[in-house]
């Protein structure tokens, strides 16, 4: 049998919180997503799924290459895939995919293909791709502060918005697959901006989430470990401190109108692929690369060890679950993103390289068996929030423990304690907790040697950025790759605009008013 084309969908920072089949009452909010609540009503949801690393390119790097922080090299937003490491798109186009990536994966330098025989759009010189809404035709400064602050209705043009583009795209590469080679499977991936910052929307969106009318933030700024080191770091370094409440509120609503934006984009896309029998034989995957925090904890972004950061939304669906020969299923196991490259090679019996380091779930999406009852990792090895908050997080069943490079470790009950608020290590244990944080504790000892972490990244992989890093650079991040070979700039509509009327009263006179009739 022909064998199964394999579409991803990764978005960017998406709380697992913010999936309208999430229920409230499992730490959900209540938000409109029916494209996602229709791929998990016909596919696999694994409630607890975590990112390898809670920040853009890192992440990204441990899914394509399987690998976690260490040995994926996958330290920083500037970090360089290591073109020894076999990547999920190599090993599929050496099995015979097609393979394309369309959109954003924020690589890093020259190595901007990694396996992927196409990329028609996206951020293709190793500047990631967000759209700044323009102001005074460039992009607005990206300042910590403007992430909160500048939010609210999108003013580009939707058919220009990179989601739309990246979806338009998409479609158009499948369908041209499709017509010249119909017997050949292919791996698609989509890559999303929202719902990253910049917050902004189209105002429908907006119109349904009203500062005054949503949710405040479900875990509030306090507990044993508001004044940990690395929580006080993040604040100071994302100066969230300086974010007020309405301020707060007015971005989670610009934050809910972007899910749903996404929502609605990926919902089009999936029902133009299905029209054309796209989707027939397709495995779907949706996730995101980590999460954001939304106000959590008096924190946002990423890039810490909170549930907020660290875990996100995954279902596959797959052709038998969508055609009703397979139920549709539901994975409480904690899983990892580094699980998908050998998931996806085994379920399209495809051979996976030596040296991986996920599971694989195939039986599990094939609805055989549950996931496999082992420890998630997910690290910070890099002193970002100040010397020694370097981390390894470990999630095994319901507990979560986190050990620092030079700070006091963390530990929690995520079944008693869903918001992390008592650290279990300043409490009275019982039997099954003390010996499950023994287990864990010396787990982490065992498993991560932070000073040799320190050495690949500052000797084995310190020269690849000025290695790989060549000629000069695209101001803005998002290009189209011509089928001449052309690199040409997609957004210079939106920042080097050719000007033919600054307000329309040239062309149009008193006409010009008709523009937004009210």
């Amino acid at each position: 049998m022909r064998r199964p084309n394999i579409l991803l969908l990764l978005s960017d920072e998406h709380s697992h919180r913010f999936m309208g089949h999430m229920p409230v009452a499992a730490g959900g909010e209540p938000i409109v997503t029916p494209a996602f609540d229709r791929l998990a009503a016909q596919g696999t949801v694994f409630t607890d799924a975590y990112c390898q690393m809670p920040l853009c390119t890192p992440s990204r790097l441990c899914l394509l290459t399987g690998r976690h922080v260490r040995g994926a090299g996958a330290w920083t937003n500037e970090s360089v895939l290591r073109p020894e490491l076999p990547t999920l798109p190599g090993t599929l186009r050496d099995a015979g995919y097609a393979t394309c990536l369309v959109g954003k994966m924020h690589l890093g330098g020259t190595q901007q293909y990694v396996g992927f025989q196409d990329r028609p759009y996206g951020d293709l010189t190793g500047k990631t791709g967000h759209q700044w809404e323009p102001i005074d035709n460039l992009p607005y400064a990206t300042s910590m502060r403007a992430r909160t602050e500048h939010v609210g209705a999108t003013q580009l043009p939707e058919s220009l918005i990179q989601d739309q583009v990246t979806a338009h795209e998409a479609v158009a590469w499948a369908r041209e697959q499709a017509g010249r080679a119909p017997d050949q499977p292919w791996f698609l991936c989509c890559g999303f901006s929202r719902p990253h910052f910049p917050l902004t929307a189209p105002e429908r969106h907006l119109r349904c989430y009203p500062p005054d009318g949503i949710t405040e933030p479900r875990v509030p700024a306090a507990g044993d470990a508001y004044d940990h080191p690395k929580s006080v770091g993040m604040r100071r370094g994302f100066q969230t401190d300086a974010i007020d409440h309405d301020e707060t509120m007015r971005a989670r609503a610009a934050y809910f109108a972007c899910v749903s934006y996404l929502d609605e984009v990926i919902g089009d896309l999936l029902l133009r692929l299905e029209a054309g029998g796209l989707l027939d034989e397709t495995l779907v995957v949706y996730t995101s690369d980590h999460g954001e925090l939304a106000g959590e904890h008096g924190q946002w972004w990423k890039n810490g060890w909170y549930e907020g950061c660290t875990r996100v939304p995954l279902i596959v669906s797959s052709p038998a679950q969508r055609r009703g020969q397979q139920p549709a299923g539901r994975c409480g196991t904690p899983v990892g993103l580094v699980d998908l490259f050998p998931s996806l090679c085994s379920y399209a019996e495809v051979t996976a390289p030596a040296g991986l380091e996920g599971a694989d779930l195939s039986v599990t999406l094939r609805g055989q068996a549950g996931a496999p009852d082992r420890p998630v990792f997910c690290d910070a090895l890099t002193p970002r929030w100040g010397p020694g908050t370097e981390f390894r997080m470990i999630r095994w069943r319901r507990w979560k423990y986190v050990r620092f490079r030079d700070c006091s470790p963390l530990a929690f009950d995520l079944v008693a304690d869903p918001g992390e608020q008592r650290d279990l290590l300043r409490c009275p244990q019982d039997a099954e907790t003390a010996g499950a944080l023994r287990y864990l504790a010396g787990l982490a000892e065992d498993s991560m040697d932070f000073e040799a972490a320190e050495r690949d990244r500052t000797v084995r992989d310190g020269a690849l950025s000025a290695t790989y890093v060549q000629g000069a650079r695209y101001p803005y991040g998002n290009l189209y790759r011509l089928p001449d070979g052309r690199v040409v700039g997609a957004d210079d509509t939106l920042y080097q605009p050719t000007v033919v009327d600054p307000d329309g009263r040239a062309l149009f006179g008193e006409g010009c008013q008709e523009q937004n009739p009210t």
